[in-house]
């Protein structure tokens, strides 16, 4: 009969919570400290300092990426033209046995 697997994977879980548990020590875990409140101008500031660091893509790597989007999607547009006409006239071959 197989065994039941634990919640910590084959070994059974934390080793450092095995090893306290097992020395007759407890394990405690502190609460998160409470978070201070920002108020909105400090939230403002905060936001403004972000945008800062925003690294824009220049003109000429907007158009590369811009044409190549163009360029994937044409060939998917494609690729789905094909498939459909494909399977449109596998479809109509086999409506044509039936006639």
């Amino acid at each position: 009969m197989a065994k039941a697997k634990s919640p910590g994977g084959r070994r059974g879980g934390n080793r450092t919570q095995t090893a306290a548990a097992g020395a007759g020590q407890t394990v405690t875990v502190d609460a998160p400290a409470p978070r201070k409140k920002t108020s909105p101008a400090q939230f403002l500031s905060q936001v403004r300092a972000e945008a800062r660091k925003i690294t824009w893509p220049s003109r000429k790597e907007t158009w590369i990426t811009s044409v190549m989007v163009l360029i994937l999607v044409l060939i998917a547009a494609l690729f789905f033209w094909v498939v459909d006409f494909g399977l449109g006239w596998v479809f109509q071959q086999i409506i044509s046995f039936g006639r």
